[in-house]
């Protein structure tokens, strides 16, 4: 495989699984983890896709809920690999990670 395969496959690799992570939504916010800034990293590894995402807080009332849904959805996107989701808390989640629709959404101007 060229390096420019390599390079389109792991952007075919982020792109699905950024669409897939994008109905993950969180139950108290209704927004998904993806407009939230949550999904920090997508790798496209030798057996799998691996995912680094954190949560607003380490005391997140959805903590396990979020990770798990978000296996479920890359799962779906990604039937015959194996999916890691690692939940990250550095660097820490800040708003400055939120989309602009989220920015909107939530009444955050920063």
């Amino acid at each position: 495989m060229t390096a420019q395969n390599e390079t389109t496959s792991q952007a075919d690799v982020e792109a699905r699984a950024q669409d897939a992570l994008s109905h993950v939504l969180d139950p108290e916010l209704a927004l998904d983890i993806v407009a939230l800034g949550l999904v920090y990293d997508v790798r496209s590894t030798a057996d799998g896709v691996e995912v680094d995402m954190t949560l607003t807080t380490p005391g997140c009332p959805v903590s396990e809920q979020l990770p798990a849904e978000a296996e479920d959805a890359l799962r779906h996107a990604f039937p015959d690999r194996e999916v890691r989701v690692n939940i990250v808390w550095d660097p820490p989640w800040t708003p400055e990670r939120l989309s602009e629709e989220a920015m909107d959404t939530l009444g955050f101007r920063l």
